[in-house]
């Protein structure tokens, strides 16, 4: 696999990664004991850090993709193994 293939599969697993961590340690208004601005869904988030969502992203993303990269050079699953039809 070529670097730039290993980039670009890296990138998808972390805009999948997004995601998933995205609704982890998020607090509504009310959780929180803030009041509501007008217009503010109850279900809205009190405070958004995009920092913590990066890096939480960046974790998961390098966790899935080392495991895939495993994988693709030890050949723990390969399509042989999915064909269930013969």
């Amino acid at each position: 696999m070529t670097w730039q293939s290993a980039l670009a599969i890296y990138l998808l697993f972390w805009a999948f990664s997004v995601f998933l961590v995205l609704p982890f340690g998020v607090k509504t208004s009310e959780e929180a004991g803030v009041d509501l601005v007008p217009g503010q869904a109850p279900s809205a988030p009190h405070e958004f850090n995009a920092k913590r969502v990066m890096i939480r992203t960046t974790i998961v993303a390098t966790v899935l993709f080392a495991l895939f990269f495993a994988n693709y050079n030890f050949g723990w699953v390969t399509t042989d193994m999915l064909d269930w039809v013969n």
